[in-house]
Formats: C-alpha cells, structure tokens, sequence
C-alpha cells in the first residue's frame, strides 16, 4: 500500500509539471490538494510523510474522526465539500479553509462564530460554472455581486474561486467549465474591489487536471490517481462523491 500510494504521488506530481511546462507555466504556481473523502488516516498519513502538506475533507465528521492521528501533523486542512450552516462550529475546529463558500447565510454563520472566536479564515468562493444540478456553488452571472457583498465580512479573506469541471463528457466539452472561471477571475478584477486580489483558481481533479492546468488552475484537488478509486464504480460526478 505504501509503495503504490508514494508511486502514484510521483505520477500525479510529474503530471502537474508536464501540463505546466506545455502550457508555458512554472509549476511552483499549482498546488496538489489531496482528496481524502473515505480515505482512511493511515493511507493520508503515508501520503503526509512523502511531502505532501494539503489536504482537503467533504465530511465535518471524517474531519472530526482523522483529527486523532492527523491533528497533530504539519499539514493544512482545507473543507472541499458542501457545508452546513449547523456544522460551521464544528468544522471550524479543523479547517484553515473553506472552499465551498456558495451563500450568504453560510456566510453570515461563519462570520458569527470566527467573530465569536477573534479569528479570521480564508475561504473560497463555490461556482456552478457547468450549471448542473448535482452541483452546488453560485450562478456564474451572480458571483460578482456576491464577492461585493462578501468584502464587508472583515473576519472571511477571499482566497480564489473554486469549481467542478463537467465531467464524463468527451475532453473538449469539459473546457469551458473550466475557461469560464478565469474569466469570472478576470471579471472581479476589473472591478477592482477593495482587498480583493491575487485570486486562486481550485480546478481540476484526476480526470481533467492537465486541462485545468491549462486553463489557469492554482490548485488541483486529486483523490482517485493517489488512492484509488473509493466510490465501487461510480464515475458520474455529484457531490456525495466529492473529490
């Protein structure tokens, strides 16, 4: 289990460097998030001790029950998946980073409790860029308004935007889902809101990495090409199966 977890770590990272270096980008500009949705601590762990320092949870729970043997390692934890407003106190225990920032009364509980707590914590804004109903995450046309909104929440940093490619289609009908998130990047830009600058892009998993990559990603969040796959066959995407 070792060998094969540190090898596909290997694969994984020289993809990363062969689409940066075809897409003219230098590979220090793109992060390997871990997803570890049912995947137990001992297998993250072998993955911790090979060099790797960020991983992200779906679950408060899977969150709570890995803090034992993970708690205590040199790594940030990021929340990737869809969070309930009733389970911010408790994610906040464990997480550095929320990704899946997509409402303004997750924000507003957020801002509540790390008010409460005298802290402050980066997020990412959740887009819907392929307007799939499995997805959560904001309306394209509406995260502009949304990011206005959300600079008056002084104790939340807006860190980048993150999306779920359309998957499972042929390659080229994936790119604009991913294309369409730099260009609302770009869009906030332009705006030039207050305090709200160097944006990450979180795009890309195992399937489409190479084309994120392509198209601007910061951060690829890959499970599947380091631990296998965990979900019995099921390929179609949703957000049960996040990773």
């Amino acid at each position: 289990m070792k060998n094969e977890i540190i090898f596909n770590l290997l694969k994984v990272h020289q993809r990363i460097e062969n689409a940066c270096k075809a897409s003219g980008r230098n590979p220090d500009d793109v992060q390997l998030l871990l997803a570890t949705k049912t995947v137990p601590a001992a297998k993250i762990r072998i993955a911790i001790e090979a060099g790797e320092t960020l991983i992200g949870e779906n679950k408060m729970q899977e969150l709570r029950d890995k803090n034992d043997i993970l708690g205590r390692l040199p790594i940030e934890r990021h929340f990737i998946g869809h969070l309930q407003t009733n389970k911010v106190k408790d994610v906040l225990k464990y997480a550095s980073c929320i990704q899946s920032l997509d409402r303004l009364s997750l924000a507003d509980e957020l801002h509540k409790q790390l008010v409460h707590q005298k802290r402050k914590l980066d997020v990412f804004v959740q887009v819907n860029t392929s307007y799939e109903e499995s997805k959560f995450g904001l309306a394209p046309e509406n995260v502009l308004n949304f990011i206005h909104t959300l600079k008056d929440y002084e104790t939340l940093n807006i860190k980048g935007l993150m999306t779920i490619g359309l998957l499972d289609v042929e390659k080229e009908k994936m790119r604009p889902s991913l294309r369409l998130l730099k260009t609302i990047r770009d869009e906030i830009y332009a705006a030039k809101i207050d305090s709200v600058t160097d944006l990450k892009l979180s795009m890309g998993m195992s399937q489409d990495l190479e084309m994120a990559i392509e198209e601007g990603s910061n951060m690829v969040r890959i499970g599947t090409s380091i631990f296998g796959n965990r979900f019995l066959g099921k390929e179609i995407w949703n957000e049960n199966l996040a990773e």
